[in-house]
């Protein structure tokens, strides 16, 4: 089963900031819904723990990520696979950084294929379960990109020199 996401958002940052902020994953991985911890193999290499939980089968999904694509300061693309119990998941996620209004536009799409047993038993409560979580990740990328909480302090450093 297949679950497709696109969209775009703007936000008031350079390309570059944007760009760092979604090539890190100690600044992008907390983001994501039920987020559970996370541990980086090298630059490039790191595996996600999220709680997952549809029907009567919960736990937590081990996801290897790699980030698959890095052009500076134009497109970030990841790629996944994992397991949870019950099945599999294999995702794509990128970014393409448009300056735009002063700021950046973001356009993200992605795709996640999930397998196994837990297709069968959580059938079509997949597909807007898998939009409602991505929905919360990108607005949890539009808020930390916009500056709340203090998210990107890296970014004012550099600024200061």
């Amino acid at each position: 089963m297949a679950i497709k996401f696109d969209g775009q958002f703007e936000v008031q940052r350079t390309p570059e900031e944007v760009f760092a902020f979604l090539t890190d994953p100690n600044k992008f991985a907390p983001l994501l819904p039920e987020f559970q911890g996370m541990s980086a193999q090298d630059a490039t290499h790191f595996t996600v723990k999220v709680k997952v939980g549809v029907s009567y089968i919960k736990g937590v999904a081990e996801v290897k990520m790699e980030l698959a694509q890095a052009e500076n300061p134009r497109r970030a693309q990841y790629k996944g696979q994992g397991s949870v119990a019950g099945g599999g998941v294999s995702l794509t996620a990128g970014f393409d950084l448009v300056p735009a209004n002063g700021g950046t536009k973001v356009a993200w799409q992605g795709e996640a294929q999930v397998f196994g047993r837990l297709t069968s038993v959580a059938g079509g409560l997949l597909q807007p379960l898998g939009k409602k979580n991505v929905q919360k990740l990108i607005d949890a990328l539009q808020a930390a990109l916009k500056g709340q909480a203090g998210i990107m302090p890296s970014a004012a450093k550099t600024a200061e020199g």
